[in-house]
């Protein structure tokens, strides 16, 4: 889990979300919208956070 832990532009708590967001999100059923309006994300920079977050954690690992 890389993602951080509070929005950069409110500073609002977002990582708490993420795990339960990330699994609806590979069910596919479900609409990213309507699945951040259940966890309460409700500021779009948070929401911008949650939907353009890529797990890159693997990617990088190689190099360190």
């Amino acid at each position: 889990m890389m993602i951080p832990v509070r929005c950069f532009t409110c500073g609002n708590v977002i990582g708490e979300h993420w795990e339960e967001f990330q699994e609806r999100g590979r069910e596919g059923d479900e609409d990213p919208a309507e699945v951040l309006d259940e966890l309460g994300v409700t500021r779009h920079c948070c929401r911008r956070m949650m939907i353009s977050h890529r797990d890159l954690v693997d990617v990088v690992s190689p190099y360190q």
